[in-house]
């Protein structure tokens, strides 16, 4: 698990001093690393989402899968029915709820994201932050 936290830099005075914790949405679904791919696709039908918080066993947050990545997923080379998100997980990144507004939309605009799952100490989901703009 990669835990964002970096020292602020200003760029505007309200992004440098929210939170994530201040600006994050609730988490959405959270669904267990071996359920399938197609499964989850199921799922965030059904919950009219477009990701899904992934957790282990132990219900620490694992990774966030969006629709687009899952499509991808399944529309690849070699995909079969019995892939699980486990097996397509990339681990982060993560935001701890004190990282900075302007540091978390830094890291999703260098990384490509629309949103980032936001996690406590132990690694269990608190929200997301969608990238604005």
């Amino acid at each position: 698990m990669t835990l964002v936290q970096m020292h602020p830099r200003p760029t505007s005075a309200n992004s440098v001093h929210r939170t994530a914790a201040d600006a994050m949405d609730t988490a959405g679904p959270q669904v267990w690393d071996d359920m399938t791919v197609e499964v989850a696709l199921s799922v965030m039908t059904a919950a009219r989402t477009g990701h899904l918080v992934v957790c282990d066993e132990d219900g620490e947050c694992t990774d966030l899968v969006t629709r687009a990545r899952l499509t991808a997923v399944r529309d690849g080379v070699g995909y079969t029915d019995q892939v699980r998100l486990r097996d397509i997980a990339d681990g982060g990144p993560f935001a701890s709820p004190l990282t900075t507004v302007a540091d978390a939309e830094r890291t999703m605009r260098h990384r490509r994201l629309g949103v980032m799952p936001v996690v406590d100490e132990h690694g269990n989901a608190l929200g997301v932050l969608s990238l604005s703009g």
